[in-house]
């Protein structure tokens, strides 16, 4: 709770985490230095589709590489090469945005005033097959082209 308040404006409740880590087809993962937890991620499943709902780090930790060792951690344990996720960032967030491209997802629409603190957009990504090559033939409905 003390990452997600120090990370997010509008940070989730305590029965938010404990909805999302109480699902048997969630995947909650925590990055750990030394005797501390420095940040986390949550993933649900929907069907065929994964949802990173949310991924945190401490701010002291951050740009070094703690986001990307979850993110890679989470594609291990989901271990399907035609896995297809899909997450909402904050237009703003230029940061996490060159992170999740680096990690093969890509900006297919925006969620207008997604964002309920200040109205601001989100941008739709997608991690699929299809991005990992260079296309968006496998994303459902993509607003961009």
């Amino acid at each position: 709770m003390t990452i997600e308040r120090r990370s997010f404006p509008t940070p989730w409740s305590l029965g938010m985490f404990v909805l999302e880590l109480s699902k048997a087809s969630s995947i909650c993962l925590a990055a750990i230095r030394g005797p501390r937890q420095v940040g986390y991620l949550i993933c649900a499943r929907y069907e065929t589709i994964w949802h990173v709902m949310n991924v945190a780090v401490a701010p002291e930790w951050r740009r070094q590489g703690v986001a990307g060792a979850l993110l890679g951690d989470l594609y291990s344990r989901i271990a399907d090469p035609q896995a297809r996720l899909t997450l909402e960032v904050r237009c703003s967030n230029q940061a996490a945005i060159r992170l999740y491209e680096r990690e093969g997802f890509r900006g297919v629409g925006l969620r207008k005033r997604y964002y309920q603190d200040n109205g601001e957009d989100a941008v739709v990504m997608w991690r699929t097959p299809a991005t990992l090559a260079g296309s968006l033939a496998d994303v459902p409905n993509p607003e961009w082209s």
